[in-house]
């Protein structure tokens, strides 16, 4: 780990327009690749615990695949029920081709 910041993937393993689930600091991730720019959100639905990497990318919103919750990636809002609390989000930053994340979430989905 460098700093605050650990390297979770490489951008390549990220197409434009999906999500793609990766573990670091004990945490499942999800990061999105919205039009080049790379979000990084806990891959925890804050309605049920559901896997959110593994739902829809449609522009910057993120279904869960279990009860169609949608989240903002850029923010982690919760966009429509039945999720009513926002997500924990990460800072991410893209050094060469490589994609890091803050170690520290900068929003809380806590309950």
């Amino acid at each position: 780990m460098t700093g605050d910041f650990v390297k979770v993937a490489n951008a390549a393993e990220i197409p434009p327009g999906a999500a793609r689930v990766f573990s670091a600091f004990d945490t499942e991730l999800a990061i999105c690749n919205v039009d080049g720019e790379y979000f990084c959100i806990a891959d925890l639905c804050t309605h049920d615990g559901g896997p959110l990497g593994e739902g829809e990318l449609i522009g910057n919103q993120i279904e869960c695949p279990r009860h169609g919750a949608r989240f903002d990636v850029k923010t982690g809002k919760a966009l429509c029920l039945p999720a009513v609390l926002p997500v924990p989000t990460y800072k991410v930053e893209l050094r060469g081709e490589e994609i890091w994340v803050a170690a520290q979430a900068t929003t809380s989905g806590a309950r």
